[in-house]
């Protein structure tokens, strides 16, 4: 069952802090992306990120993982969490507003609901859960557009990536909780991205070429901030919200984190989303309300 605990002005701080930190990921990545190409951009966040978090291991001194069947389940949650979803976001900023992106990528939430339904027995799908994952989904396909789905173009097939990526987040949430459930969550997002790094590193070189460091300083900051600030600060800073306010609360960063994109994406990028896409996100924050349930209860209250 979804934790729900009462949130303190500390914990609602550290959420805003989060929701910001996450929601810059998509003006970092498609700044990069104006100079190295998707896999190096994937490449580089989980080869500086994972150096950094072993360096954090060995400081604390985490107990190591051990053991080739631990390291198979890092290589999978590597694959699901990592490798698919982030080479499909990436490239599809090449295509849609960075706006657009952060929309469609919180409907991980709603899709997390779906597959934790069907592989978890204590995550069934209630009748309010199912109408939030409805009402998530009409917002989904307001923010596409119908006639972008019978129009179909390269901008149509990004927002599929985008959304195929949310589907792959959505399974590694389940490997993770089958297969990574009482390990420290620092040494198993370690292994993550070390895997992570080893799959998607000879890709990145292969396709891309060698990972240099001699680039713009715009790029290198934009890198420095998805692979350290979003990455290894924000999984921190995930943890410490997560032990404060729980893991229901922990779902308004899915809330949070689309305005935040929206807004540098327009006033950086110069971004304008079509109207449809806003509706889109508002339908599709009510969803998420509705799974989160609190609203609900809190009318219920009322009356």
């Amino acid at each position: 069952m979804t934790e729900q605990k009462s949130i303190s002005a500390r914990a609602w701080g550290e959420l805003l802090l989060l929701a910001l930190i996450w929601g810059g990921v998509f003006l970092s990545v498609r700044i990069a992306l104006n100079e190295i190409g998707v896999l190096s951009a994937v490449a580089h966040r989980a080869l500086w990120a994972a150096l950094v978090l072993w360096g954090l291991v060995f400081v604390l001194r985490l107990p190591r993982p051990k053991g080739a069947r631990l390291w198979g389940v890092f290589l999978v949650m590597g694959l699901l969490n990592n490798v698919v979803p982030f080479t499909l976001l990436n490239w599809s900023q090449l295509h849609i507003e960075s706006g657009l992106t952060a929309i469609l990528n919180s409907t991980t939430a709603i899709c997390g609901v779906v597959v934790a339904s069907l592989f978890l027995a204590d995550e069934r799908l209630t009748p309010r859960k199912l109408a939030g994952v409805l009402i998530g989904f009409l917002g989904v396909a307001t923010a596409i557009g119908l006639s972008n789905l019978l129009n179909f173009d390269i901008r149509s097939l990004a927002q599929i990536a985008a959304l195929t990526a949310t589907v792959s987040y959505a399974f590694a949430g389940v490997w993770a909780r089958k297969h990574l459930t009482g390990l420290h969550p620092l040494v198993a997002a370690a292994g993550m991205l070390t895997c992570t790094a080893v799959c998607i590193v000879p890709l990145a070189w292969w396709f891309d070429g060698p990972l240099t460091l001699d680039l713009r300083l715009q790029t290198l900051a934009a890198i420095a901030y998805y692979a350290l600030a979003a990455t290894v600060l924000a999984y921190l800073l995930y943890y410490r919200v997560l032990a404060m306010a729980g893991s229901g609360n922990l779902m308004l960063v899915t809330l949070l984190m689309p305005p935040v994109a929206i807004v540098l994406g327009w006033a950086v990028l110069g971004e304008a989303l079509p109207p449809r896409a806003l509706l889109g996100f508002a339908i599709l924050a009510l969803g998420l309300l509705i799974l989160d349930g609190r609203a609900l209860a809190w009318l219920r209250n009322r009356v």
